[in-house]
């Protein structure tokens, strides 16, 4: 199930899914409006005389006008869409560019574009006018000039939203939106009272009688991993499975990505069961991959701080924004690598995240990058003063302080200017 919820959120964040939809919603309208003419009989007279057509010719005018409108605007809109993501991949990087295509808003005027040109393709071609029959749907051409009226908006909601989604605020924003949803999903979680910290647990010697190695189909990021399948398995089967990969790592193929620790001996068609609890794919997705927005983020940042570019206060706006995250990451309870069934039995050891690499994964590339702008390494000493007394944790602050270290050390040999040196031991007191 956990498996076709995850093939169900990739279609629906694919570019095809809502103007496929809307196509067909307009497949469907089509034929009602024309079931619906077929039997109402409206006598267009009097004031329905401005509404509706009163001849063939005159609704062929007309659906053949907005068809031909609509197909033409959808190919300016689909023009208008690659340029836009054509100014995100070199301003910000190609990686971001499924967040331009998966917005709404785009698929959305697309689809209703090129759906108003399908719906008048079908309404035209019953339209009928002999010396035996005449068929003039007025309410489907009616309906056909509704929808033009609404594309017409539509458009104008589109152009504002490009020229505003382009703009570095409005992409650090979103991307910080979507960093600050995935990680509430995957850490929902806050901690009340301190927690002892688990140890190691010593694996039951029987358990050692007979150890696989599950190797992975194909090379690629691992981008889901049915964790209640593998555990399932292994409890019905009174098996220890130990996870050597985590969403977002890629695999080469042949590569160990578990082990199996059984008394008794088991069949290749078993261990095949442990492969298709995961999914490999091309790139990396946000389901499962609490490192994925952060790294968005911190791509947006580097090339913001590279020479060709040199734009520090982007680099800013994500500093900022990955503090936040990491303030909240600071208050949640990351989760055990151990599962144990109701027996108090163990039967899974999963790789999972902890606070110093998400802090790692926010802060060490724009640590580097940033060795040539003061500015920018001044204001990631202030982000860390912020996280440091933000948490509670020992552990948490000595984290804070070896990346606090690390900048004062990479400060003292680059900064040119002493007083800027001066500013960011200021900073710095809280290591002491």
């Amino acid at each position: 199930m956990k498996k076709l919820l995850f093939f169900w959120s990739e279609i629906k964040t694919s570019f095809w899914f809502i103007p496929s939809l809307l196509i067909l919603s307009a497949v469907i309208a089509a034929w009602v409006m024309i079931f619906i003419d077929h039997q109402i009989d409206i006598e267009i007279e009097g004031i329905f005389s401005f509404m509706f057509t009163s001849s063939a010719d005159s609704a062929r005018s007309v659906l053949s006008i907005i068809s031909g409108a609509m197909i033409g605007v959808a190919g300016t809109v689909f023009s208008i869409t690659l340029v836009a993501l054509t100014l995100a991949s070199s301003n910000f990087g190609s990686r971001l560019i499924r967040n331009f295509m998966y917005e709404k808003i785009n698929q959305i005027v697309l689809g209703a574009y090129i759906s108003s040109f399908i719906y008048c393709l079908i309404v035209l071609n019953v339209i009928k006018e002999t010396d035996t029959t005449v068929f003039i749907p007025s309410l489907s051409v009616l309906f056909a000039i509704i929808l033009t009226i609404i594309n017409i908006f539509l458009l104008v909601i589109f152009i504002h939203h490009i020229a505003v989604s382009i703009q570095s605020d409005k992409v650090v924003s979103d991307i910080a939106e979507s960093l600050s949803h995935n990680v509430k999903v995957l850490f929902p979680e806050e901690m009340g009272e301190d927690f002892e910290v688990e140890k190691e647990p010593t694996l039951p010697t029987e358990y050692y009688n007979f150890t696989y190695n599950v190797k992975s189909n194909k090379s690629g990021y691992l981008q889901y991993i049915d964790d209640n399948k593998i555990f399932d398995f292994a409890n019905k089967n009174n098996l220890i499975v130990k996870l050597d990969c985590r969403p977002g790592d890629y695999l080469v193929q042949g590569v160990n990505i578990a082990r199996v620790f059984s008394k008794d001996e088991l069949e290749d068609s078993s261990l095949n069961i442990f492969k298709l609890a995961f999914i490999t794919g091309k790139s990396r997705t946000p389901q499962q991959d609490a490192e994925f927005a952060i790294h968005q983020m911190v791509e947006i940042a580097a090339r913001a701080l590279s020479p060709g570019v040199n734009d520090p206060y982007t680099a800013i706006a994500c500093i900022d924004n990955l503090t936040t995250t990491m303030c909240y990451l600071s208050k949640v309870k990351f989760p055990s690598p151990y599962r144990y069934n109701d027996n108090k039995e163990l039967r899974l050891i999963a790789s999972v995240l902890d606070f110093e690499g998400m802090l790692n994964a926010a802060f060490n590339q724009i640590r580097q990058f940033a060795k040539d702008s003061p500015s920018v390494v001044i204001r990631l000493m202030e982000s860390l003063k912020v996280v440091y007394y933000y948490t509670d944790k020992d552990e948490y602050k000595m984290a804070v302080k070896m990346h606090a270290e690390m900048i004062l050390r990479l400060a003292e040999k680059t900064f040119i200017e002493k007083n800027d040196l001066i500013d960011l031991k200021q900073r710095s007191e809280f290591i002491y």
